[in-house]
């Protein structure tokens, strides 16, 4: 049988069971306890989605079923050694090798010049406020695991996630200041319209371009696969 690709909430459900059996409602529940929901979009409905996607795959197992009160009946899963194997195989490939997440920021970086200078500078300072709130949520979560003596493996994501976005924010912050001084040259807008004073250039070279006059691409691109069969 072939191993099934596990999405990400697909992960965070079976590292909990690894931990014990439960319900998917008491799973939604620990994950926003933990602020999990910074790593995975959490929704009922796809929590409870996925997990029955689990149990189809064998991946899990229901196990029994538990009732509290006036409550509804809950089935509790638990993880299976096939299941186990996968979230282990996942992981482990997941770190391996860089994959390709098409995030939207650098999207619109890419097609930033399309605006005003002035309107760019007003949004880069608008994200730079949220970007800021965010680093201060982490190190509130940081400081909670370590003072409560949280071992650090557990936690090491929000770290992780410090580092990444104090880089975007110093980024931004070098990019904003060489866009307000001028070092930066920009395409000139109307103040009143909103129209281009000045046409948008056509800085990389089209398709019909001879091979070697091309610019560099990352390895993993589609278009490095196609020059690798046009340099053979």
């Amino acid at each position: 049988m072939a191993r099934p690709t596990l999405t990400a909430l697909a992960i965070a459900v079976l590292a909990l069971l690894e931990e014990r059996p439960m319900h998917p409602y008491e799973m939604y529940q620990l994950m926003l306890a933990r602020g999990e929901d910074v790593l995975v979009k959490l929704r009922p409905g796809s929590l409870y989605h996925t997990v029955a996607r689990l149990a189809e795959q064998e991946l899990v197992r229901a196990e029994g079923v538990d009732r509290a009160g006036n409550r509804p009946e809950r089935t509790i899963y638990r993880i299976t050694d096939r299941g186990r194997k996968a979230m282990r195989a996942r992981i482990s490939e997941i770190i391996r090798t860089p994959g390709a997440e098409y995030p939207a920021f650098p999207v619109a970086l890419a097609e930033a010049h399309n605006l005003p200078a002035d309107c760019l500078l007003g949004l880069l300072r608008e994200r730079l406020d949220h970007l800021e709130a965010d680093l201060a949520d982490l190190a509130q979560m940081a400081a909670w695991a370590q003072e409560r003596g949280v071992p650090r493996r557990y936690w090491l994501t929000l770290q992780y996630l410090q580092t990444t976005l104090g880089a975007e924010v110093a980024w931004i912050n070098a990019f904003a200041a060489d866009l307000e001084s001028g070092e930066l040259e920009w395409e000139q807008f109307d103040d009143l319209t909103g129209e281009r004073r000045t046409e948008p250039e056509q800085a990389w070279p089209g398709s019909e371009v001879a091979y070697d006059e091309l610019p560099p691409v990352p390895r993993r691109s589609a278009a490095a696969a196609r020059r690798l069969k046009l340099s053979r």
